[in-house]
């Protein structure tokens, strides 16, 4: 009894991981797989801002080309920007593995299932969140992911973000204290100090496309899935149905 307790716990032991719940991000958002127009824009804004270091491994163009109405003509003359990638290749990056660890310090991730592993919300808040900060090499940070490696190749969009400092002389949540003038510092308040050639809130929507566009990469079945799990439902109570009434009519001499 022990040994199959045991054995029953272990093979928990998955879900448990997957259900724990992620940190909280400083902004969310809700993907819609149904908004192809979105899809379209986060498509167009990956392989134009991301492309050149990330690549997606596991995801063609093909495939989503046809998931979101996209002609194949369209796909090869504004999308495929390399001579050695053809509409049906996956989605490859020119820069090699090595030549970026030297540039970067580390090799950018594919991010075929980056949105699986960390969810929309972590995706669409370290996209707002790099602002300027001398003290990295590549003179930006980011309030997701500190010391992150990557230069922040949205600025033309978005504009010039620097963090916001203000003083206090109370210990208020997150705050620091200045030895130098005995109050409380707080850094937590992102401004744009010179505009990009979008508004915020045509930033924020830009980067919900985006995001967008990588949940649906992350798993480009899932609405066909969902669209077939009634069907399965239906299928399966209907079976059930009829191998009960079999049992049934197998065992009527038996009992």
């Amino acid at each position: 009894m022990k040994k199959q307790l045991f054995a029953l716990l272990f093979a928990l032991v998955p879900f448990a991981a997957m259900a724990a719940p992620l940190p909280d991000m400083p902004h969310s958002m809700s993907p819609d797989l149904s908004d192809t127009a979105s899809l379209q824009r986060g498509k167009q804004l990956y392989v134009n801002y991301c492309m050149g270091c990330h690549s997606l491994e596991h995801h063609r163009f093909a495939r989503s080309a046809a998931d979101l109405g996209i002609p194949q003509d369209l796909i090869e003359e504004n999308l495929i920007f390399s001579s050695e990638l053809a509409f049906n290749d996956q989605m490859h990056v020119a820069m090699q593995s090595g030549d970026s660890e030297n540039w970067f310090g580390v090799a950018p991730p594919d991010l075929t299932l980056f949105s699986r592993l960390r969810g929309a919300d972590y995706i669409y808040s370290y996209l707002l969140g790099f602002y300027r900060d001398p003290s990295q090499p590549l003179g930006v940070n980011n309030t997701v992911l500190e010391a992150s490696a990557m230069p922040n190749v949205l600025e033309p969009l978005q504009g010039v973000q620097e963090m916001v400092c203000s003083e206090s002389d109370r210990p208020l949540p997150g705050a620091e204290l200045d030895p130098l003038t005995g109050k409380y510092q707080s850094c937590e308040v992102l401004q744009i100090t010179r505009p990009g050639s979008m508004e915020p809130d045509e930033f924020e929507e830009a980067m919900y496309d985006l995001t967008n566009f990588l949940v649906y990469v992350g798993e480009p079945s899932k609405l066909q899935a969902q669209a077939l799990a009634p069907k399965v439902l239906i299928f399966i109570f209907i079976f059930g149905v009829i191998a009960y009434l079999l049992k049934r009519e197998y065992w009527r001499d038996i009992h």
